[in-house]
This record gives structure tokens, C-alpha cells and sequence, in this order.
């Protein structure tokens, strides 16, 4: 018996959004009286960070600090329309729309500025802090937060604005067979490393591997967040995760969640990352897509790495020591039978 090392390589294109009559996603502005601006939205954050991401396009178009802004994820019954969380389409539909509604809500800043700093309004320009000031002058300059408060108090107007963002469905041609089906793909590769034991069939992921083509990053942190916790899950869906027991007795499936087998701490592997980064001509800022593919690449890459290591190829996830020991088997049945 002995522990085998292989390696294995995987690479995947991944689609933003999807091709089924429209997707749209819209959102909502407006400025309180304090000077702060809601975005009012009906997408989800499912815990990838999209109200901060949200937060930071919506502050980089209106020219606001990031804490000036505020992220409403109301319920479809109160916020403006939204497809929904999937797909990998939220950062890039609802940045695109939220992007719209801040330049609206940006223009009527801007209309009530001119008027306090008698101005027009094409020669104002916004530092990002919070500020609008004459081109070339910026000693006539007006806070945001008070423009907000005159708009409604002094000028009796609303600064708000309406977004709205919608993939246009592709109709296949007949002819060749081309479309449109995404907005664009961001790409990656992958290379597991593991270490499998002859004798028990146990596999150990030494090592992952990935470089990630995403598009423009808003939050590297959060890019790097979900790349970690692609990785995690990848290595999970490979070795460990199944609603069916792979044992003859169905009393050994799990029972709930809290005997859902995935992989610890200890069995976490070193993981690393390099993020390239080439804007989509249509996201916000060059945003793609990033969140579901971190967990593509490594499931295949961790299988082709225990065939580099035995030999066995396992076309059935999760790749369980009982599927290499019987796959170690009939390798050895045929090296005899030969």
C-alpha cells in the first residue's frame, strides 16, 4: 500500500446573467434630508457582499463617501422589480441599474446646486467627498448634504432617480446557431494537488490552486472572500457533500444539516489565487460575474488529480474512498487478467 501524489487541471468560462426573455433588475434613489442617499432595491444579498458593492457603485456615480450611502434591500411587494440572486448576475444587473438611478439622482443635485452657486449645471463637478463645485473654482463649492436639505426645504423638489437594466433576450439563428445568451464571461483555471492512500481510499487536497479572470474588482476583498470560500466548497462538492449514503443501509444518509459532511478546518488545504483583471464592456465599471464559478473549477481539478495520482477515473460525485477502493480493484483485476 502507499500514498500516491497527483495533480490536476481545470479551467471553466463563466456566463453573467442569463438569456430567458429580458432579466431586468431596477433601483431606486433618493436623498433624505440629512444629506444621506437610500438605494432602494429588491435584490438579495445572500451573504456575497452585494450591499456593499451596491453601496460603493451608487457612491462612486453620485460623487458621495461610501457611508453616505444606504442599502435597502426591500421585499418584492415594496422595491422596484428584481429578477432575483442567481446566475451570477446581481452585481452586474443591479450595479448597471443602480448606476442609471444614481446618475438621475446625480443630475438633480447638480440643478439645485446650480441654482445656490448660480451656476449652470454642466460647469459643476463633484470631488467624491461629498462636494460640488464650480469647474475652476473650487472655492464656490456646496456640501451634497446641504443641497439635499435645500432641495426639499428651500426649492421644494425631490433629489431622487429610477434605474433600470435589462439583458435583451437573444433569439437563436436558424442559420448558423448564433446568440447572445450572456452579457459576458469571466474565466478561470484551476490546479489541485492531493495525496491519496491505497489502503484506505482516503483522499487529502494538498494544495488549490486558481487564476480568475473577473472583470474589474469593486471589493477585492470580497472577490478574495469568495474565491476562499469557492475553493472550500469545490473541495466539498468533490469529496465529501451527498443527501445519499454510499453504504448498503440508508440509516447512515444524513439526518439535517448538522450531518451534512463537509470538510473542517483541518481538512482545508493551502489555497491560493491570482485575480487578472480585464473590464466587461457592459458591467458596471467593468464588473463580471464571480460568484458561483470559484466552486466550478476545483471539483473537476481534484478529480483529474486522483486519476494523475491512481489511475481510477470517478465520473460520480462525491469521489468517496469506497469509489477509489473499487476502482483500485478493477485496476489491479485487469493488470492481472492482462
Amino acid at each position: 500500500m502507499a500514498r500516491l501524489r497527483g495533480t490536476g487541471i481545470a479551467a471553466v468560462n463563466y456566463p453573467t446573467g442569463m438569456n430567458l426573455g429580458g432579466d431586468p433588475s431596477q433601483a431606486l434613489i433618493h436623498a433624505t434630508t440629512s444629506g444621506s442617499f437610500v438605494v432602494t432595491l429588491s435584490a438579495t444579498d445572500l451573504g456575497q457582499g452585494l450591499r456593499t458593492v451596491i453601496a460603493q457603485i451608487a457612491a462612486e456615480t453620485l460623487g458621495v463617501r461610501f457611508e453616505d450611502v444606504m442599502i435597502d434591500t426591500a421585499d418584492t411587494d415594496t422595491g422596484p422589480h428584481d429578477m432575483g440572486t442567481f446566475a451570477s448576475r446581481a452585481t452586474h444587473r443591479v450595479g448597471n441599474a443602480v448606476i442609471a438611478a444614481a446618475r438621475e439622482a446625480r443630475q438633480a443635485v447638480l440643478e439645485v446646486a446650480a441654482e445656490e452657486l448660480e451656476a449652470r449645471a454642466d460647469e459643476l463637478e463633484s470631488d467624491g467627498q461629498g462636494n460640488v463645485f464650480v469647474r475652476g473654482v473650487p472655492a464656490r463649492s456646496v456640501r451634497i448634504a446641504e443641497i439635499a436639505s435645500l432641495a426639499q426645504f428651500k426649492y421644494g423638489r425631490t433629489v431622487s432617480g429610477r434605474g433600470a437594466f435589462m439583458k435583451p433576450k437573444s433569439e437563436v439563428d436558424p442559420e448558423t446557431g448564433a446568440m447572445d445568451p450572456d452579457s459576458t464571461e469571466a474565466h478561470a483555471c484551476t490546479v489541485a494537488e492531493v495525496e491519496v492512500d491505497t489502503e484506505t481510499g482516503q483522499v487529502t487536497v494538498l494544495s488549490i490552486r486558481s487564476a480568475y479572470e473577473i472583470g474589474r474588482q469593486v471589493n477585492p476583498a470580497l472577490v478574495r472572500g469568495q474565491i476562499l470560500g469557492g475553493a472550500w466548497m469545490g473541495m466539498s462538492h468533490a469529496l465529501y457533500e451527498t443527501t445519499a449514503p454510499y453504504y448498503p443501509s440508508p440509516a447512515h444518509g444524513p439526518r439535517d444539516f448538522s450531518e451534512y459532511l463537509m470538510p473542517g478546518p483541518l481538512e482545508l488545504p493551502e489555497i491560493e489565487s491570482v485575480v487578472l483583471e480585464l473590464p466587461s464592456s457592459n458591467g458596471p465599471y467593468g464588473v463580471k460575474g464571480v460568484g458561483e464559478m470559484t466552486a466550478n473549477s476545483p471539483i473537476p481539478a481534484i478529480v483529474n488529480a486522483i486519476y494523475h495520482a491512481t489511475g481510477v477515473r470517478v465520473d460520480s460525485l462525491p469521489v468517496t474512498p469506497e469509489k477509489i477502493l473499487r476502482g483500485l480493484d478493477e485496476l489491479e483485476r485487469a493488470r492481472t487478467r492482462a
